[in-house]
């Protein structure tokens, strides 16, 4: 048989014996090329002039993606030279030379690098084609299914994985070079050593890791860049420390408490575990740091969404809307004269907002819930006003009856003003609550209805207040363009060369092609990176797991021949793959919940409408975490439960 020959067969035993390893390179491969037909789409490039920097965003998270898989090819290539060496010793024993051997382990290799590159090209098409109808949809743009392959993208994924599998190969091939016969034929027996072998070294090391890591959680909740940077070398500290320190006293422990050693099934799974956890702190810790960068980037990117599209609702539900301090009506001619030539308008609507008497709404706000004060007092709105902007926004008609007023707020601060029950002085009137109405009524905006709520009274008590200022509020045929959107901030800038004020102007499509470019130059690649974080280290513990196929087998074998049932052995499988599976994930669970939960703390009021959607954001992004987690324990569970469990 010739070496080709020899390298195709090893190389399709190879793939079925180290499927999730080919799985996850594929996976890879698909959203590496997916994320390089952005970079090149001219058509992504010309929905908006702010993605000219999205193809540099998405390098930078591509290099970043190039370093963690480099790593697992490299973890998985020295790991497998490790397990065949007996093999690759035993082709030298019967003739062949070290170089041959080292040839024939590059070429198998690199032929199921390249069958992984070429179907996750393939599968990377349609992984493009969802990415950009989400683009597409976010900036309103029509989507049509294109199948067609970006060459430059393809060549850019071929010099990643050329870099990528050409560093590691070539690394395996020169130690095969240099091995002698007696190296080879015991080089699987080479293992990662116990780091730490004293108790006391243990204690010591454990006690500072655990030092480390709350001291680096709370670094990490100041919301500080020189704080956090050294908040996440603690935390890495933690990570390391704790599994080396705890991994190497898993054996030490249960040898000093023999009742808890032959409790149940316990013997058994020590003495699985017991090597693995003593060998593997190092491997444990970086897998570790994995997830927990992963569940950062998830909970991180799941934050800026909710923020991208809140802004989108609160700016301004108005598709054209104009704000300016005081009260000249005079002020908007020039705006006008260029909206009625320019902009078709189905209805618009032009009013002032007044300045009540006091705050003390505000101040009942202030004391019962997370508020950002920006008014000396509570702002006004006449009832006629109020009502021709609902049914301009086609919300339902609200009536307000003589000697009351009605509240209208934003969403999160709806429960805590419908137990306002104060009379309100207005005017030299006194007026009783009517109720409180939470549609979206640009209401984030320092010059907007009120800076979160606003009172609406009748027209004779806030015709006799001082306005605040003025907004113009139009529903337009169709979404305002860029060019229009420009000309009328051109128009602004020029008015403020003469004047001390500065107008407030938005567009509802100008605010949301401004998000979806935010979305994907932000929240794109960090999904980018959890992906591939997630499947990558769960992959080296599956793999890990995987090997040990031969020695479960004699071990359910033996333990059948004992007298223990095959619901035991299950049992007992179980209990073993929840201890190995859990260890490397919950540190990062215990640092990073506290993390998601003070930074969507720090975003705006009423970006989050109260805890319970913080709370449905964190159970999303742990969601997505586990649900890929858990696909690759349930393959690495089928597949040793079918193949070293007894009939």
């Amino acid at each position: 048989m010739t070496l080709s020959r020899l390298s195709v067969r090893n190389a399709r035993r190879q793939a079925r014996d180290y499927l999730v390893y080919f799985v996850t390179i594929v996976m890879a491969a698909a959203l590496v090329y997916a994320f390089n037909g952005l970079v090149f789409s001219q058509e992504i490039r010309e929905l908006s002039g702010m993605l000219d920097s999205l193809p540099m965003v998405i390098l930078l998270a591509s290099a970043v993606v190039v370093c963690i898989i480099g790593w697992l090819v490299h973890y998985t290539t020295g790991f497998m030279l490790a397990r065949r060496s007996r093999e690759l010793g035993t082709y030298i024993l019967i003739g062949l030379e070290n170089g041959q051997v080292a040839r024939l382990f590059f070429l198998e290799n690199l032929a199921v690098g390249g069958v992984a590159l070429v179907l996750g090209t393939l599968l990377g098409n349609l992984v493009f084609q969802a990415l950009r109808a989400v683009l597409l949809a976010l900036f309103h743009a029509p989507y049509t299914f294109r199948f067609t392959f970006s060459l430059p993208a393809v060549g850019l994924t071929l010099l990643y994985f050329a870099l990528i599998y050409l560093f590691a190969l070539f690394k395996s091939r020169g130690r095969i070079r240099k091995m002698k016969i007696c190296d080879l034929l015991q080089y699987d027996r080479k293992n990662e050593g116990e780091l730490l072998t004293k108790s006391r070294s243990r204690k010591r090391i454990f006690a500072a890791s655990i030092v480390c890591g709350l001291a680096g959680t709370v670094l990490l909740l100041l919301r500080s860049l020189a704080a956090g940077i050294l908040g996440a070398g603690l935390v890495i500290v933690f990570l390391f420390g704790f599994f080396i320190s705890f991994s190497s006293g898993v054996p030490a422990y249960f040898e000093k408490r023999t009742e808890k050693k032959y409790k149940g099934g316990t013997l058994l799974i020590f003495r699985s575990l017991s090597a693995k956890l003593a060998t593997m702190g190092v491997a444990m810790a970086t897998i570790a740091v994995l997830f927990t960068a992963t569940l950062l980037t998830e909970g991180t990117g799941m934050l800026f969404n909710v923020m991208f599209q809140s802004r989108n609702e609160q700016t301004t539900c108005f598709d054209l809307f104009i704000g300016s301090s005081g009260g000249d009506q005079a002020h908007f001619e020039e705006y006008l004269e260029y909206i009625d030539a320019n902009i078709p308008v189905r209805e618009a609507h032009q009013y002032p907002v007044y300045q009540g008497g006091d705050k003390q709404v505000t101040e009942y706000i202030e004391a019962h819930a997370d508020y950002w004060n920006y008014f000396d007092c509570d702002m006004l709105m006449k009832a006629s006003d109020y009502a021709a902007l609902r049914a301009m926004l086609g919300y339902p008609e609200v009536q307000l009856g003589p000697g009351q007023y009605r509240i209208h707020c934003m969403a999160y601060l709806e429960k805590v003003l419908s137990g306002y029950e104060q009379t309100v002085q207005v005017g030299g009137q006194t007026l009783a609550p009517a109720g409180v109405c939470a549609e979206n009524f640009t209401q984030f905006l320092w010059d907007g209805n009120g800076r979160g709520f606003i009172l609406v009274v009748p027209d004779e008590a806030a015709e006799s207040c001082p306005v605040s200022h003025t907004i113009y509020a139009a529903m337009t045929e169709g979404p305002v363009d860029g060019a229009a959107f420009a000309a009328l901030r051109e128009i602004r800038d020029e008015k403020d060369k003469y004047t001390d004020g500065y107008d407030t102007i938005f567009s509802k499509a100008a605010v949301e092609a401004e998000n979806a470019a935010l979305y994907a130059m932000v929240v794109f690649p960090l999904f980018y990176l959890a992906l591939v974080l997630t499947m990558v280290a769960a992959t080296i513990l599956t793999i890990q797991q995987l090997s040990e196929t031969g020695r479960y087998r004699r071990q359910f074998e033996l333990l059948r021949k004992l007298g223990m049932d095959r619901r035991e052995m299950e049992q007992t499988l179980r209990r073993q793959f929840a201890i190995y599976y859990t260890m490397p994930a919950l540190p990062p669970l215990l640092i990073t919940i506290p993390f998601i939960l003070a930074m969507g703390s720090a975003f705006d009021p009423g970006t989050l409408t109260g805890p319970g959607d913080l709370l449905l954001l964190l159970g999303a992004a742990l969601g997505l975490f586990l649900l890929i987690y858990l696909v690759y324990i349930l393959m690495a569970y089928i597949s040793l439960k079918r193949n070293v469990l007894p009939e």
